[in-house]
């Protein structure tokens, strides 16, 4: 443990399927330097985007210590977080649609490459760890993450660990069914909270209406073209008082406060954390979700938990995957 004494940095690789966002952690903790973001473009191949993060590694790495002083031998490892379901043990991406990978060695891959040891830990868990170390649940010993945005991902830490469950598999938040003769999910089962809750589903849903007939201004924010309505044209709609956007929105937020309540009720975390643009809308969005929550949670967990969004924006699974180094390296954070 006293290794990490001698080292003063870590560095944290965030992999999605539209970005990859790199940047280099202080031991202790801190905002991330030298942080850049580049496309993944995933269809170029596995061995492109494993060249384009070792290539933004390793320029990471230049570059703080050309800022910084010091010298490569003061970065302790790397931290990365991909889309899964991962085997944490071997290092392996199991399967991940995104990127069109199957039992692929992303860890170790990049290891050899940079020259530095690496863990590998799913992206969303990432990001929950991040805001935990670092962002809004800093201080709290038990906290849910959720992430919102082309799916619904989630991480959970109990008593300051991330929970990984038997093999790798805990914390898809978002294929819990919340109806169970609901809407088709793309993972194949039906009624999913991803299926109502994540950016494209409320996309879907606000269309649905408005091919019904249903009178809003959110047409002309996208020149006609239904299908360019995505969840941030909804947030805009709001914003302008449209009504029927509004109402979207309030039905969105009572499909989440259905998926928190039930976590509230197996967990009885402290902290639930919601990250994803659908955050924006503020008020719009947290008062009827918290509302739904006291509907349905046990009042005496609902009254321990709080529940907000996420600080850490944009940053959170660069941090996450570095804290997630450390705590594998090291034993703490």
């Amino acid at each position: 443990m006293s290794e990490s004494v001698d080292k003063k940095w870590i560095v944290g690789v965030d992999l999605g399927g539209t970005n990859i966002v790199v940047g280099v952690l202080p031991m202790e903790g801190g905002d991330p330097l030298a942080l850049r973001s580049l496309p993944t473009e995933a269809g170029r191949g596995a061995k492109y985007v494993v060249d384009r993060i070792v290539g933004m590694v390793r320029e990471a790495i230049g570059t703080v210590v050309a800022e910084q002083g010091g010298t490569r031998a003061d970065v302790a490892g790397i931290g990365i977080g991909s889309p899964g379901p991962l085997d944490r043990s071997t290092g392996t991406v199991l399967e991940t649609p995104n990127l069109g990978w199957r039992n692929f060695p992303l860890r170790d891959l990049i290891a050899n490459a940079v020259g530095l040891p690496a863990a590998l830990d799913n992206d969303a868990n990432c990001a929950t760890y991040g805001e935990w170390w670092l962002g809004a649940g800093r201080g709290t010993s038990t906290l849910v993450g959720l992430t919102l945005g082309t799916g619904i991902g989630g991480g959970i830490v109990l008593n300051g660990e991330i929970y990984h469950g038997v093999n790798d598999g805990a914390g898809e938040i978002g294929h819990m069914s919340i109806d169970s003769n609901g809407r088709r999910c793309k993972c194949g089962n039906y009624g999913c909270l991803e299926a109502y809750a994540s950016g494209p589903a409320i996309a879907l849903r606000a269309v649905e209406g408005l091919e019904a007939g249903t009178d809003s201004v959110l047409p002309d924010l996208v020149g006609g073209k239904l299908e360019d309505i995505t969840a941030a044209t909804v947030y805009e709609a709001v914003l302008l008082g449209d009504a029927y956007a509004s109402e979207v929105m309030r039905d969105t937020a009572r499909f989440l406060g259905t998926g928190v309540a039930n976590i509230i009720n197996v967990l009885n975390p402290e902290m639930i954390v919601i990250a994803g643009g659908v955050t924006l809308a503020g008020d719009h969005l947290f008062l009827p979700l918290r509302a739904e929550v006291r509907r349905r949670a046990f009042k005496s967990a609902e009254a321990a938990c709080t529940i907000v969004s996420a600080q850490l924006q944009g940053t959170a699974g660069v941090i996450g995957a570095a804290a997630v180094f450390k705590r594998e390296k090291f034993g703490y954070v």
